[in-house]
């Protein structure tokens, strides 16, 4: 009698711990159904961070963002981040992840487009510089260095890098350029005037009261800075496409418009 009280006593805990456990893991489903996360390249951090606040009040959903550069996002995606949503600084590394099969094709497209500047320090005596032909960086350099994005894999970098090849001064800086993770970390080391120089986008440069832009560069000496927008294959989930959508609205546009970006 007591061996068949103790089987239906032990019977009963493990019904109750596998009902918790589903509980848990239902309530797990529903966080993460109701959830978007948002893997954003560095230079959209404020506009999507307001965005996403946005989404958030009108009750559409919570936001979770992560911002790096496009680049490392990526690979964190293909890796099997848990992203539902990626905003790329370029089309490269959003076509590594179509390539992948990663992200949904039908989703993706062109949200925004940016331009790059040269920036100084906030205190600099430079005030302006035209960026054509004759344009001397590594004269204007002197002993120091150029901060921007790496170009190996950033794309502000490879924007930049792109601009000095067709101005044929490429050769000359690369050994002058302090290669910075992101475009926002090469923003702070001007800022902090560790480097005398910065190529940045305008949108970056524009959110800072520490730097100035004393320079564009042409549009004509890079391929056109466009971010495109997706999402995330397997995790497309009601809430990502709402996001989505959400991105489209002119509420989304004026937030982008009043951090710099052009909407496409």
């Amino acid at each position: 009698m007591k061996g068949r009280v103790f089987t239906r006593r032990l019977g009963l805990v493990a019904v109750l711990t596998l009902g918790i456990a589903l509980g848990f893991n239902s309530a797990a489903l529903c966080a993460d159904t109701d959830t978007v996360t948002v893997f954003a390249a560095a230079s959209t951090t404020n506009a999507i961070t307001d965005i996403g606040k946005m989404f958030t009040e009108k009750g559409k959903g919570k936001f979770v963002p992560s911002f790096a550069s496009s680049s490392t996002l990526a690979k964190q995606i293909e890796s099997g981040a848990p992203a539902n949503v990626y905003l790329s600084a370029n089309q490269k590394w959003m076509d590594y992840l179509d390539e992948k099969k990663v992200i949904v094709p039908s989703s993706r497209f062109d949200l925004l487009a940016n331009t790059i500047v040269l920036i100084v320090p906030g205190d600099s005596k430079v005030k302006k510089v035209e960026i054509g032909p004759g344009f001397d960086l590594v004269k204007l350099l002197g002993d120091g260095r150029v901060a921007m994005g790496d170009p190996d894999h950033v794309p502000a970098g490879i924007y930049g890098k792109q601009a000095l090849e067709h101005l044929g001064l490429w050769k000359a800086v690369e050994p002058k350029v302090a290669r910075s993770k992101d475009v926002r970390a090469a923003l702070t080391l001007v800022e902090r005037g560790e480097t005398p120089f910065g190529i940045v986008y305008a949108t970056d440069a524009a959110i800072s009261d520490k730097v100035k832009i004393v320079g564009t560069f042409p549009a004509d000496t890079h391929p056109p800075i466009v971010y495109p927008v997706a999402l995330v294959k397997g995790k497309d989930t009601a809430v990502a496409k709402s996001f989505l959508d959400f991105l489209k609205t002119n509420e989304a546009k004026a937030v982008f418009k009043k951090y710099g970006f052009t909407a496409k």
